[in-house]
């Protein structure tokens, strides 16, 4: 376009260069979310699998979209073979992990966890007719076990002291279950989280005493990684919050007790604070003591 020459012209004019030579500012964007990728091994449940409309849900599942939101970012679940976490975290594939991993020295020398968020200790199941509400109640009666678990190891070692008077052994949850319900065996002793879970909407059935083991579940991360110190600080503020217990409740159908990790606060775990020892040795625990467990970096 032809603009006139003249006064109010070259007015106009000056105005246009200085405002073409002053700097231009943009507005300050606000932060783009990042995305937590955290690897699990879905179908682990009910820590993280697929319900009937295809959805990943899960106890692990509910709290780590809650400490992603806690951090500011999304979250997306990678589904890794549960011996391909370790490597994953390592590698930088995923920034983290969950499904139920059990924190150990041995892989606390190669990773990191920040604070136990629950402790997987054994466990007695009963019929809720049967007037047992403890381990003594066992006395001259027969206890069911899954062969070669935790609590068979916890049941060969007590069978003097606790009068069993049978252990018999079962290769899962489901054939002890039916024994127990038929009056086959009178207590099935296993992981608390498998038989809170499986007895949450059965009445028929009662988990009457923990049987504390030692072990306890955190969410893994790779050795050195900032994102450690804010997760576990994030995990510290879902405990004091009660967020956590309310957790506990939903998906195990009963509260969490006070003395356990899923309500106290803890510290990051360091290699000291465990002992690797045989499975010889596992053997001659005592009753006031948890149970040490060698465990591996293939098993949970």
């Amino acid at each position: 376009m032809h603009l006139a020459s003249g006064p109010v012209t070259r007015r106009l004019a000056l105005v246009l260069a200085l405002g073409l030579a002053a700097p231009i500012t943009a507005m300050p964007a606000a932060r783009a979310a990042e995305s937590l990728k955290v690897g699990a091994n879905i179908g682990n449940v009910p820590w993280e699998f697929q319900d009937a409309k295809g959805e990943t849900v899960g106890f692990e599942v509910d709290l780590m979209k809650e400490v992603a939101k806690r951090l500011g970012d999304d979250v997306t679940f990678v589904n890794i073979p549960f011996t391909g976490l370790f490597a994953a975290v390592q590698s930088g594939q995923i920034d983290a992990a969950v499904s139920s991993i059990t924190i150990t020295g041995k892989r606390l020398a190669s990773v990191a966890f920040a604070q136990p968020y629950y402790d997987s200790d054994q466990s007695l199941t009963v019929l809720a007719k049967s007037g047992i509400t403890d381990l003594k109640g066992m006395s001259g009666k027969v206890v069911g076990v899954d062969t070669g678990s935790t609590g068979d190891i916890y049941a060969t070692a007590h069978q003097a002291d606790d009068k069993f008077t049978e252990i018999r052994r079962y290769e899962g949850l489901a054939p002890a279950m039916l024994d127990l319900a038929a009056g086959r065996i009178d207590g099935y002793v296993s992981d608390i989280p498998a038989l809170q879970y499986y007895v949450r909407d059965k009445p028929a059935y009662k988990v009457v005493q923990r049987i504390p083991t030692g072990e306890q579940y955190s969410v893994m991360m790779a050795k050195g990684s900032p994102l450690v110190a804010k997760v576990d600080a994030v995990l510290t503020t879902l405990k004091g919050e009660g967020y956590l217990a309310k957790l506990h409740q939903q998906w195990f159908g009963a509260p969490a007790e006070a003395t356990t990790s899923t309500v106290k606060k803890a510290e990051i775990p360091v290699v000291s604070q465990f002992e690797i020892v045989t499975r010889s040795a596992r053997l001659a625990f005592g009753r006031a003591d948890p149970i040490s467990l060698n465990i591996s970096l293939t098993n949970r």
